[in-house]
């Protein structure tokens, strides 16, 4: 289930809340207790192998050969 970071207007504090996508945009209570608090852009870093050459390819800096 995915985690939504918000923050409090009132108090300023960052929070997380797990639920689902379906309620992804309903309000949450800060955990002091405010109502007014603000959904946060969360960024998320994927990252893969399943485009790398196998074995290398002896490139250096780059790995690809194109510093060659």
């Amino acid at each position: 289930m995915p985690r939504y970071d918000f923050r409090c207007r009132a108090c300023g504090s960052t929070f997380e809340v797990t639920r689902p996508m379906a309620a992804s945009g309903d309000p949450a209570a800060c955990p002091e207790g405010h109502d007014d608090t603000v959904r946060l852009l969360s960024t998320v870093a994927v990252t893969s192998n399943a485009g790398a050459p196998a074995g290398g390819g002896g490139g250096g800096c780059c790995g690809g050969g194109c510093c060659a």
